[in-house]
């Protein structure tokens, strides 16, 4: 209360600038005294003595009151479609959310072949915000999945969003002699002419795409998203007991280029391939493998021959245990069955993350 009696004293100071006809009103905030955090005005009224003091209402109150009732609004709905391989994956993410709600799409042929779609109450769905789970997994499958793709935004939907784990024409990104097809510039192009739903363009989420300039690809009518799976990569690795002893192995200079900046914490070991003759040798660049547990990173797999020739390589340099991490794993072929028996010591995590 002394504090309080001293900022009142010295407030009384400038009663004469009160009683002046060119000032007939004095208000300042005292924010706290000493130890208390209530948030106070002082106020002075002309041609009285007494001193006002009026309590605010605190701002951590309002700020909580506030959250609480942004808390108590209900989350956005989400109409989630899925095709026939992402039927289980579409199942668990609905399973997270009350907020998800599951429509199927009646996924037939006619005769000779080609689609015969049908999206079951499509009158429900207006006003809602839709989203597309999709696999384009191969050229066959393609095809019917971009028409439902173009179908939904046009049933008067409040936005559309299509899920796009793997593009899987990301490694044709570039030309190299005239004549060379980039066919993920294709497929971006045909992306990019999904019709526009009441909320304006759609939102293609897609994960670890091989190269990220291939973000300019797109055209203006849609909004790519890239996600990465690296954080979940990230966390398992922190949770293992050995976390303090783990490097992380790069299979190129692509592979570094691309994940190098998300794991930098980590000590890194870039590889690369030589040409000797007519065969291609995989070598460490840089970085040192002696004593630690390897964990090869990379965006995709095709038929592990890579991932192969790199764990021969670290194990022959000192690396006691090798991991691999990629996010989209293809294995063409049936040739993940590389992968089941001991490659001389390696173990391979491969995971889809997302």
């Amino acid at each position: 209360m002394a504090a309080i009696s001293a900022q009142l004293a010295s407030f009384k100071s400038f009663s004469s600038l009160l009683n002046d006809n060119k000032c007939s009103r004095f208000r300042c905030q005292i924010k706290s005294f000493e130890n208390q955090h209530s948030n106070w005005s002082v106020e002075f009224l002309s041609g009285k003595e007494s001193v006002h003091l009026i309590r605010n209402s605190s701002p951590s109150i309002s700020m909580a009151a506030s959250v609480a009732g942004s808390a108590a609004k209900p989350a956005k709905k989400v109409c989630l479609f899925y095709c026939s391989e992402t039927e289980v994956l579409a199942k668990r993410i609905a399973a997270e959310s009350d907020a998800i709600e599951l429509r199927s799409i009646n996924w037939r042929t006619f005769e000779d072949g080609f689609p015969n779609l049908f999206i079951p109450n499509a009158h429900g769905i207006r006003g809602q915000n839709v989203a597309f789970l999709a696999s384009f997994s191969s050229p066959a499958v393609i095809f019917e999945q971009l028409s439902v793709i173009y179908a939904l935004p046009k049933l008067f939907v409040s936005s559309f969003t299509l899920v796009l784990p793997f593009f899987p024409t990301g490694t044709s990104e570039r030309m190299e002699d005239e004549g060379d097809v980039a066919t993920a510039f294709t497929l971006a192009r045909i992306l990019s002419h999904i019709p526009t739903s009441r909320g304006g363009p759609t939102s293609l989420v897609t994960f670890d795409i091989h190269a990220l300039q291939e973000r300019f690809y797109f055209g203006d009518t849609i909004l790519p998203c890239f996600e990465s799976g690296i954080p979940l990569l990230k966390n398992r690795l922190q949770k293992l007991p050995d976390s303090d002893k783990i490097s992380i192995a790069f299979p190129d200079d692509g592979a570094w280029k691309r994940f190098h900046k998300q794991l930098q914490h980590f000590p890194t070991i870039v590889c690369n391939k030589v040409r000797i003759g007519d065969q291609r040798i995989v070598r460490i660049k840089e970085g040192d493998a002696t004593g630690r547990h390897v964990v090869i990173v990379d965006d995709l797999v095709q038929s592990g021959g890579t991932l192969i020739e790199c764990q021969k390589v670290l194990a022959a340099n000192g690396a006691t245990k090798i991991s691999a991490y990629v996010t989209h794993g293809i294995f063409p072929k049936s040739s993940w069955q590389r992968f089941e028996h001991d490659n001389g010591g390696i173990a391979c995590a491969f995971t889809i993350a997302f």
